[in-house]
């Protein structure tokens, strides 16, 4: 008879109308892979003018960073878009299968706290609620003018993040991403169909069966996705429905610093290290008059995908079946929320 946490089976990303191939046996297998050492975090100075990101500290540009003291956002140095990009002439997609598009937009870098020896879950969660009270005013200031806000967070060196300083990036554009366009049309679609939306109706799901729950309060519910393709990887989401992280009420805020605090210390926690992680927020599309259009199928929600697999030292790959077929993970989402701290 099938087991879930025996034998192989795929499993649906309704975000993304996406399969993943789920081999839990696997985990049985010997392992002689690769093996890294963890990042020395312990090395890293709190106080280093060599930094380019700390207070203080001249950059690249020759700008100096002011003595800043909570979080700290400028324009990023080298900016993969730009406002003033030259719109590319129609001639210039030559034919159907070789099309190209604008790309126009902004690129900030957001520090977290002045000491570059700190990481979120290492904050209180009072300087927890400082980022995320800075992500909400940096979204309202670049909502109204692109269709795009995207916050992301690169932590570690697993990731490609080239400074250990706490900091994230925000890059805002007027052009939807791929991710972000196929996102809005299933989960518009699934509104169509049933008229709740679906990530309220996955909130509710997950509350029931209480199998893959990392942290729960009264307003944020952390879960493994039952989707997760990453072997730690986690879906915040708010049990209310919300849109966009602009409309967060004040206890909502408080109560996400609480939750962060708790799941970003379970994930240093796991493998006794400074845990790795790409995180990015999704929220309905902004841009000019975004205000009067209906979203009412988006659901706000943050995804961290985290590349650790065994332990600190011993990392997923992406790679063979999963870049030419589709994703696959060992581990159940149901197995991974046991294994939390």
């Amino acid at each position: 008879a099938f087991h879930a946490d025996d034998h192989s089976h795929r499993r649906h990303n309704p975000l993304t109308d996406e399969w993943v191939l789920v081999s839990p046996h696997r985990m049985k297998r010997p392992w002689k892979g690769q093996v890294e050492a963890p990042f020395a975090f312990a090395s890293v100075k709190r106080c280093d003018p060599a930094n380019q990101l700390s207070p203080g500290a001249t950059r690249s540009n020759g700008e100096v960073n002011p003595p800043y003291e909570s979080t700290f956002v400028f324009p990023n140095d080298f900016p993969s878009i730009a406002p003033d990009t030259p719109i590319p002439p129609p001639e210039a997609s030559e034919h159907e299968l070789l099309q190209c598009s604008s790309a126009r937009g902004e690129c900030r870098v957001m520090c977290f706290h002045p000491y570059s020896d700190l990481t979120l879950p290492l904050m209180t969660v009072s300087e927890i609620g400082g980022v995320i009270d800075t992500w909400i005013t940096q979204m309202a200031d670049l909502a109204p003018k692109y269709n795009w806000v995207q916050i992301f967070e690169n932590k570690g060196e697993a990731m490609g993040c080239s400074n250990p300083h706490p900091h994230c990036q925000i890059w805002a554009s007027e052009h939807i991403p791929s991710i972000a366009s196929t996102k809005d049309r299933n989960q518009r679609l699934y509104f169509e169909k049933h008229g709740r939306p679906l990530l309220t109706d996955y909130v509710k799901l997950e509350m029931e069966k209480k199998v893959r729950i990392v942290v729960e309060n009264a307003s944020w519910l952390v879960v493994v996705p039952y989707w997760a393709v990453w072997p730690y990887e986690i879906l915040v989401l708010p049990k209310r429905h919300v849109l966009r992280i602009t409309e967060l009420s004040a206890t909502e805020r408080t109560d996400l610093a609480a939750a962060m605090k708790v799941y970003l210390s379970k994930y240093d926690n796991l493998f006794q290290t400074s845990f790795p992680y790409s995180m990015g927020w999704h929220g309905a599309p902004t841009g000019p008059g975004y205000e009067q259009k209906d979203y009412s199928h988006w659901q706000l929600h943050a995804i961290y995908y985290p590349p650790l697999l065994r332990s600190a030292a011993v990392r997923k790959f992406m790679v063979g079946y999963e870049m030419h077929a589709e994703p696959q993970r060992d581990l159940t989402a149901e197995h991974v929320e046991l294994a939390w701290p």
